[in-house]
């Protein structure tokens, strides 16, 4: 028997103690205002929102508070088409980063979640490539900043969902193990006791 597989990542990943200070240069050039994606603790990408303003990159903020859920998603999209925010940073948990790479696709390509949902939607691909979207992650463990799908809520239903398509990896992923050092034990594997 053969063994096949194939292997898909972002097309770049950045890991190392600090690189998150590379965020400003890697997005400089991406477009005219970023939509910045933040998990429960905002505070935890203070030191982001720092970095691109002393760049003078522009910005909105939207906090995911919990799972990612079709209605938390389809408000998200609204707003970062309303402000003209044309590339995604997520900055937190597995939680952000689904969000974050729903909201990339959706920002390129037209019609609404529930056209390009898995189960409860239309199924539709993905035809055009997602907006640039830089994932950095604020625990380990996830793995989502490096996946082709997002798996978000629809409470109507009472059932989890995908959206993917290979164009939903993250343009750049910056895993930055200082990050995860304020988690908790449990969403820090790299605590040490």
């Amino acid at each position: 028997m053969q063994m096949m597989f194939e292997f898909t990542t972002p097309s770049q990943i950045i890991f190392g103690q600090g690189s998150v200070k590379q965020a400003p240069s890697i997005v400089e050039n991406w477009g005219k205002k970023a939509f910045v994606l933040v998990g429960n603790t905002p505070q935890r990408a203070a030191f982001l929102l720092r970095q691109l303003q002393l760049t003078n990159i522009p910005f909105s903020i939207y906090e995911v508070r919990g799972e990612p859920t079709t209605t938390l998603v389809t408000n998200a999209v609204r707003i970062a088409r309303e402000t003209d925010s044309d590339f995604v940073i997520s900055c937190g948990g597995g939680s952000v980063m689904d969000t974050g790479k729903a909201i990339a696709a959706l920002l390129t390509n037209s019609g609404n979640l529930f056209d390009y949902l898995e189960v409860i939607g239309h199924g539709k691909e993905i035809s055009h490539p997602a907006a640039p979207h830089l994932a950095i992650p604020t625990t380990a463990g996830t793995g989502t900043e490096v996946t082709r799908n997002s798996v978000i809520l629809s409470p109507d239903h009472h059932v989890k969902v995908s959206m993917r398509s290979r164009s939903m990896l993250p343009t750049v992923a910056i895993v930055d193990p200082e990050l995860t050092h304020s988690m908790p034990p449990p969403f820090n594997s790299l605590h040490r006791t």
